[in-house]
């Protein structure tokens, strides 16, 4: 009886920790400071006054919460982006992302051995632990503003993009043996074969993963989203098996299956949503625990940290990640905030828990810097980021909640229907919807502006940010989608 009660305790304990991750967000669209950074500095101030805390989980179980909590962030980070934006912005997401995060490895690892004193391979792995940045960070500093045009796109793919380079870079580094050039080129052996191998399985994984969604059919639609977390999980363990990266390979593989035309697709996207942000939550909240505020200044490890925070957000990324951008189509406000934007979140800590448990000596220095680091970058970066969109003029629009829906159910994928939202510059956006060609049987059915329907006349002016709805002759081979987004 005595051990219901304990677990009663907990599952109480637990919801109560769940229902006020959800209410933090409120809290965190005023004082503009991230929602999982409160959960991190409660969780290492927890340990301080409960020392017992920091030994409810292991490094290693710590290690594996995470591993699960960004496998379902970056696959619905990749959702989000979708083939069509991916496309937006492709070779430059993967330039920046790669070479992005070796640039800034290099020149932080280059800053903690020459200031410092950091032996090369320490500082190497501090380098790789602090090179990736996080795309949950940035928006859930936005709130319910969503950045538009090609900084949105480049800042979310550059983010998704860099957390399985940083992470396989780092896993390479303390894998490789020997010293000087032979350890370098043993490191890089390792990452090139992490990076194809999860490309590789994470394209392969998302079309077999659009076949199977669109063609097998569920008895119950609360099973469609879970499928797709299922194969998710799947994907990571079969790229990580092969010795490539799992990470990339679930990042990979939602861009695949983001925007497709499958069945429930709205509810697995939001559901993905939903357990991407309590993943983000989750993960800050059991890194707090692995904190000790009591070692920071030993070593001065927070006035390193504060050195190398200030000279990755001054410096460091202005200068080599904006050369890097500088063959990339944006205007100088955009070019500024996406280099303003690049924050750290969960993956450098959870990098610098790989290290922390390497054996290598002098790693508990290595870890608090990380942490200095992550917790810099989030409150004060993380603070001046929509005052840094203000200033720049970076597009941005604010989301509201839509709590009411309208449609109905079909049991067959409805032909010639076609969504779209209109993009500024498109040929429909200041056309009249007797304007726009749909071919001989083709109409409108639903327009809707800022959350509400206009009436379908021939005279209605659609504008930029409208979503239309249009419907075309499935026997005519017409496809509007230039008309409302531009692209040919």
């Amino acid at each position: 009886m005595e051990n219901i009660t304990s677990f009663g305790v907990l599952a109480g304990v637990l919801g109560l920790v769940v229902l006020l991750a959800v209410l933090s967000n409120r809290i965190s669209t005023r004082v503009l400071v991230p929602a999982p950074a409160f959960f991190l500095v409660a969780a290492a101030v927890a340990v301080e006054l409960v020392p017992s805390l920091g030994h409810a989980l292991s490094i290693e179980m710590v290690q594996r919460v995470v591993t699960v909590a960004l496998v379902v962030i970056l696959f619905d980070g990749g959702m989000h982006i979708g083939r069509d934006r991916f496309r937006q912005a492709a070779g430059a997401i993967v330039w920046v992302g790669v070479a992005g995060t070796f640039a800034t490895a290099g020149a932080v690892a280059g800053c903690a051995h020459l200031l410092f004193g950091l032996d090369w391979r320490m500082a190497s792995l501090l380098g790789a632990a602090l090179a990736p940045t996080d795309p949950a960070v940035v928006f859930s500093v936005l709130g319910r503003r969503e950045v538009t045009g090609r900084s949105g796109v480049l800042l979310e793919g550059e983010s998704g993009a860099n957390d399985p380079v940083g992470i396989a870079l780092l896993v390479a580094l303390l894998t490789a043996s020997g010293a000087g050039l032979h350890l370098l080129a043993t490191g890089l052996l390792e990452f090139v074969l992490q990076m194809a191998v999860g490309a590789v399985v994470g394209v392969a994984g998302g079309l077999a993963l659009e076949f199977f969604v669109r063609r097998f059919r569920l008895p119950n639609e609360g099973l469609y989203p879970l499928r797709t977390l299922a194969c998710a999980f799947l994907l990571y363990g079969v790229a990580t098996a092969g010795h490539g990266s799992g990470f990339l390979a679930v990042f990979v593989a939602g861009i695949v299956v983001g925007g497709i035309r499958a069945p429930y697709q709205r509810e697995v996207e939001r559901f993905h949503g939903s357990l991407a942000s309590l993943g983000e939550i989750v993960a800050f909240t059991v890194l707090g625990l692995t904190v000790s505020l009591r070692t920071l200044p030993d070593g001065h490890a927070w006035q390193i940290g504060l050195v190398l925070a200030v000279l990755l957000a001054l410096v460091v990324r202005p200068l080599l990640v904006g050369a890097l951008l500088l063959p990339v189509r944006l205007r100088r406000g955009e070019r500024f905030f996406v280099l303003w934007s690049g924050l750290k979140g969960a993956v450098p800590i959870l990098l610098g828990t790989f290290i922390l448990s390497s054996g290598l000596p002098g790693t508990t220095r290595v870890y608090d810097i990380v942490l200095v680091v992550v917790v810099f970058s989030v409150v004060v970066q993380g603070g001046l980021v929509p005052w840094v969109a203000r200033r720049a003029g970076v597009p941005m629009r604010r989301t509201e909640p839509r709590p009411w829906t309208l449609g109905v159910r079909l049991r067959d994928e409805p032909r010639g229907v076609h969504h779209h939202t209109v993009v500024e510059g498109a040929s429909a956006d200041g056309a009249r919807l007797d304007e726009i060609d749909l071919g001989d049987r083709g109409w409108f059915s639903i327009v809707r502006r800022d959350g509400h329907l206009l009436p379908v006349r021939d005279d209605t002016v659609l504008r930029a940010g409208d979503d239309v709805i249009a419907h075309t002759d499935p026997d005519e081979d017409v496809d509007p989608g230039p008309l409302f987004t531009g692209r040919d």
